[in-house]
Order: C-alpha cells, then structure tokens, then sequence
C-alpha cells in the first residue's frame, strides 16, 4: 500500500509526470522505496481514478505533451491518514543472511567474494549518501521539512555504516574459518 502514498508525497512536494515522478524516484526517493517506470504509470491511473490526484492543465496546448499531476484534497487526506496510523516494524529479511547460514551446512563456496562485494557495494553507497548530506543538508539548514528529509537521509547512512561494519566483521571471520576439505586440528 505505500507506492500510492510515496507518489502522494512526491506530487505534494512538487506536481509532476510520470516520466518526472520515475526520475525523482531514481534520484531520492528510490534510496528507500523502489517502483518501476510501469507502477508509477499504472498507480497514477488507479489515484487519478479515485479522485486523489488529477492531470493539470497543459500550460501551452502541444501535441504529444505530458500529463502532469496534482494532489486533490481526498489524496491530501488519505496521506495525512496514513502518515498518523500505527505500522510495526517489518521484520530483516536478506538474502545474504540466508545464504550463510545455508553455508552452515552445505559450504562456503562463493560466499568470500560475495561478502567482499556487498561490502564495496555498501561502501560505495554509504559515500553517495554522505555525499549528499553535504552538498544538500549543510549547517543552519533546518527549516522543519528539511529536517524530516535529513533524518531519512541519517537512517540510510546509519543503515549503510551498519552494513560496512558488520560485512568487515563477517569477512574477518570469514578468514579465519578453515578452507572446505581442509582438517581442523
């Protein structure tokens, strides 16, 4: 249910279209929550259609011009309900967490280089986020919704500081398990 309303929120910060809205999600708001060109399309049908957005006027009439769309009072709503309402945690599922303990039990074949590439992938992520914190959020910048965005973006350095520590301690410990066919004293 949270693609509609991450569409709310991209479209109250700024009306778009969905070719707009599909860059603004490479940009921002795909660090945290990811949808396809096809999705973005087929939700503004399905909030078009509810009455929680509508297409703008063409400023200039063109042949072949995009939609762009706005937030209507119903979709305001429903955002500011959702925003209020309770949600639990979601529960860490990772492929790779799996994939260990799997090699608990049938080998460790692959997982040494695969840990070493998550390991530079979150390092290379962790540097993009950081990177951004300092052209966007520089100090004194702390009007309330800056704020917000600022937070969101410390919950992904946070989680990316977490990954980087926790894949150089896994392949630390990595090293020191005995090769596959090898004897332990």
């Amino acid at each position: 249910m949270s693609l509609p309303h991450a569409i709310l929120t991209a479209l109250l910060e700024k009306p778009s279209s969905g070719l707009e809205l599909t860059r603004r999600f490479d940009k921002s708001i795909g660090y945290f929550w990811s949808a396809t060109h096809q999705q973005i399309y087929r939700e503004l049908g399905k909030l078009e259609a509810e009455g929680s957005i509508r297409a703008l006027a063409p400023q200039q009439p063109a042949r072949g011009q995009k939609k762009r769309y706005e937030v209507l009072p119903a979709g305001r709503a429903e955002l500011a309900r959702w925003t209020a309402a309770s949600q639990d945690p979601k529960p860490l599922r990772d492929t790779l967490l799996l994939r260990l303990r799997a090699a608990a039990v049938v080998g460790t074949a692959g997982i040494g280089e695969d840990l070493r590439r998550h390991l530079d992938l979150h390092q290379r992520q962790l540097a993009e986020y950081e990177e951004i914190q300092e052209r966007d959020f520089p100090p004194g910048k702390d009007a309330p919704a800056d704020r917000l965005q600022h937070l969101v973006l410390r919950a992904g350095i946070d989680l990316e500081t977490f990954w980087t520590g926790w894949l150089t301690h896994a392949l630390e410990e990595f090293e020191r398990i005995p090769a596959e066919g090898s004897t332990t004293p």
